[in-house]
This record gives C-alpha cells, sequence and structure tokens, in this order.
C-alpha cells in the first residue's frame, strides 16, 4: 500500500510539473494571438484588459494587405525549399561517408567537423560577408541557398550517429546482390532513416522559415524579402507613424502556421519510418 501511495504521489509531481512546464510554453503563443485581435491602442493603453474589445479579426487581413506578403512569402518558400534539399542532400552523404567508408583520417576528419560546431555564428559572419560580397553574391538569394550544400555539422553527426545504428549484414547482403555504394544508400539506407531525414528536413524548414538575420545582412531589395525580415517593418514604424504590433502579432501569427503544419505532417512521417525501420529485426 505504501509503495502504491509513494508511486501515486511522484506521478501526481511529475504531471504538475508537465502542466507548470506546457503552461509556460504555451503562454507566448497564447499572448501573440490575443495581441493580434487588439487594436493598436487597446495595446498601448497601460491597463488594458487581457482579452481583446472588440476583436479585431480585420486585423489579419490589414496585415497582409498592407505589404506585399504574398512576394515575401513567395521568396521564403523557395529559399526554404531549395536549404531543405541542399542540406539533406549533401548531409546524407556526408554522414554515410563517415559512418561507412573505414579510412585513417576519417576519426580525425569527423572530430574536425564536430569541432566547427563550437564557433560562434558571430565570429564568421563578417568573414563570410567580405567572402559572399567580393563574389558579388550580396542582394541576391545564394548566400542563403547555397551553404545548405556544403553540409551541417550538427545534422552529419545525427545522421552519422543513426547510419551506425543499422547492421552492416544489409549492406554486405546487397552488395552481393550487385549494389554499389550508391544504390546500397538510395535502396536500402534512406528508406531506413526516414525517421532522421524528417528530422532534419523539420529542423531545416524552421531554421530557414524563421530566418532573420541572414536576410537582414544579404538582402537589400525589400522586393527580395523574406517573411521573417518583412514583417519587421510593422516594428519600425514604416507602416504609420508608431510600431503596429497588432499587424506585427498577426501576420507573426499566420506565418507560424507553416511550420505548425510541417511538424504535424512531419510527426506522422516520422511514426512511419519508425514502424519501417522496426523492419531490420
Amino acid at each position: 500500500m505504501g509503495i502504491k501511495l509513494s508511486n501515486i504521489i511522484w506521478k501526481t509531481i511529475v504531471y504538475v510539473l508537465l502542466i507548470i512546464g506546457s503552461v509556460a510554453m504555451i503562454f507566448p503563443l497564447i499572448w501573440m494571438v490575443l495581441t493580434a485581435l487588439k487594436t493598436n491602442l487597446q495595446i498601448m493603453t497601460v491597463g488594458a484588459p487581457w482579452m481583446p474589445k472588440p476583436v479585431e479579426w480585420t486585423n489579419f487581413v490589414d496585415a497582409f494587405t498592407k505589404l506585399p506578403f504574398g512576394s515575401w512569402t513567395l521568396n521564403t518558400v523557395i529559399v526554404t525549399v531549395l536549404t531543405i534539399i541542399g542540406t539533406v542532400i549533401s548531409c546524407t552523404l556526408a554522414a554515410y561517408g563517415f559512418a561507412r567508408f573505414k579510412v585513417r583520417e576519417n576519426n580525425f576528419l569527423f572530430m574536425l567537423l564536430l569541432a566547427t560546431m563550437m564557433l560562434p555564428g558571430a565570429v564568421i559572419m563578417i568573414p563570410q560577408y567580405i567572402i559572399f560580397n567580393q563574389i558579388g553574391w550580396v542582394n541576391t538569394y545564394l548566400p542563403l541557398i547555397v551553404p545548405s550544400f556544403f553540409g551541417n555539422a550538427f545534422f552529419i553527426f545525427l545522421l552519422r550517429q543513426f547510419f551506425a545504428t543499422i547492421p552492416i549484414d544489409l549492406e554486405e547482403a546487397a552488395r552481393m546482390d550487385g549494389l554499389g555504394p550508391f544504390g546500397i544508400l538510395i535502396r536500402i539506407i534512406l528508406p531506413l532513416t526516414l525517421p532522421a531525414l524528417t528530422t532534419v528536413a523539420i529542423f531545416q524548414f524552421n531554421g530557414a522559415w524563421n530566418d532573420f538575420m541572414t536576410p537582414l545582412i544579404y538582402l537589400n531589395d525589400s522586393s527580395k524579402y523574406t517573411l521573417a525580415l518583412g514583417i519587421n517593418f510593422f516594428k519600425s514604424g514604416a507602416v504609420g507613424a508608431i510600431p503596429q504590433w497588432n499587424y506585427l502579432m498577426a501576420a507573426s501569427t499566420v506565418s507560424l502556421l507553416p511550420s505548425l503544419i510541417i511538424f504535424f505532417i512531419g510527426q506522422k512521417y516520422f511514426i512511419e519510418g519508425i514502424s519501417i525501420s522496426s523492419g531490420i529485426k
């Protein structure tokens, strides 16, 4: 009886902590949606009620008609899709090489790759800008897209660890059937690594879709802006004499929806990938 009571108390503590953590995580999202439904005067008024009165649904329409969000969304989609393709291809090839090609310098090169993760982004920001400026890539999408085709240290590490868990017997059997390294990778390895590839794609999508700093550095023409950069116009006071916080929150809420959709779609394929990988047994 005492053990059962202690288990109940322990589970209660765990659930309470999880509920508190969930509320803390979802609170900013709720605040953003409520702010998007208020007038700018309500937002700026000290002591204004939390709930919007009246509810301004027109904020969502006005936010996307006052600025060219259609072209900015298309720009963001193009950059995001190309970076996902580049990241998945480059990281998969590099990770497979580190996991399966046994050469003398393999471990040294892999440790050197991991060492690059210790460099803060601010350290390489200026050298990268100087290089891209000298080759004429400033005010183009190339600095946003091309680096993704040269791999990402964290994603390579993630995929390499996943590849290492796949039994090498499967590859030896495929090699006896006449498959080469690329055939083994495409027909044997990739279907079994769908969970890891889905994870990489989701992470890269969120990173590219919400990236603000890189477009801010390299894009000068407003017609080439991405969503994350274009939304900043509402905060800078470019639309109206003062920052339009209601439009900013409305645009931010809508721009968040693709990330949520991609997550739920990716979650479905993640579960399917686990069921496929269980076929190894």
